[in-house]
């Protein structure tokens, strides 16, 4: 069965070219395993179009590279799928589940020497609840990890954004605090961040390890449950 990646899209050169890194740790794990790449907005190859290459008779595992469910997850990619004929078993987006937040964690502690007082998860926001809830958690489980505050905020279209959340926490006393990017790939959203204020940014998820092989399990577990 072909596995289907399937992210939102960037025009920074910078993130399809990390997306491609990320899959051939993924091919790594899969030996044999036809991987592809769609996206769902502002570049190609869409969702369709690579489903739609999928050779007649065959079906596809479509594992969304979002680290929430937002429209996208909920309304994008199941019409996609429903408008191939159903050929491909959708799979939960990546986030909040644990292997995520170590990854973040990890990205956060590479980028200083001492972490921050208090953290802000930097996402990048829904107009979906939610989507929202799931940053939450996703914070949670960060704060739990590293024995600290982590507020959730978001680059665009929810509150609090990720400025105001970096003097939300100074206010409260804490006088370091850093940014840890719940984002996947670099681009514009990432960019912003480095004018939030923090004392610390740290770089977006990338090609981490704990991602390839997070994607990789969650195709094994609909090939395993799949006709």
């Amino acid at each position: 069965m072909t596995l289907i990646a399937v992210a939102h899209g960037t025009r920074a050169p910078e993130g399809p070219v990390v997306l491609a890194a990320l899959l051939d740790r993924v091919r790594e794990l899969l030996p044999g395993v036809d991987v592809q790449v769609a996206y769902v907005d502002v570049i190609g190859p869409t969702l369709a179009d690579v489903l739609a290459s999928v050779p007649a008779g065959s079906r596809a595992v479509v594992v969304p590279m979002f680290l929430a469910s937002g429209y996208h997850v909920r309304v994008d990619v199941p019409s996609a799928v429903a408008a191939d004929g159903g050929r491909a078993v959708v799979t939960p987006a990546l986030g909040p589940d644990p292997a995520i937040v170590a990854a973040v964690e990890d990205r956060l502690r590479s980028a200083s020497v001492e972490l921050p007082d208090a953290v802000v998860l930097a996402a990048a926001g829904s107009s979906d609840p939610s989507a929202l809830a799931e940053v939450s958690v996703a914070a949670s489980l960060l704060s739990s990890a590293l024995s600290r505050p982590v507020l959730p905020a978001f680059v665009t279209t929810a509150s609090p954004s990720v400025p105001d959340a970096v003097t939300s926490l100074r206010g409260a006393g804490h006088p370091t605090v850093g940014v840890a990017s719940y984002l996947l790939a670099p681009g514009l959203f990432q960019q912003r961040l480095t004018t939030s204020g923090a004392d610390i940014v740290a770089p977006p998820i990338g090609p981490h390890p704990l991602v390839a092989r997070l994607i990789a399990d969650r195709y094994r577990a609909a090939v395993a449950v799949t006709p």
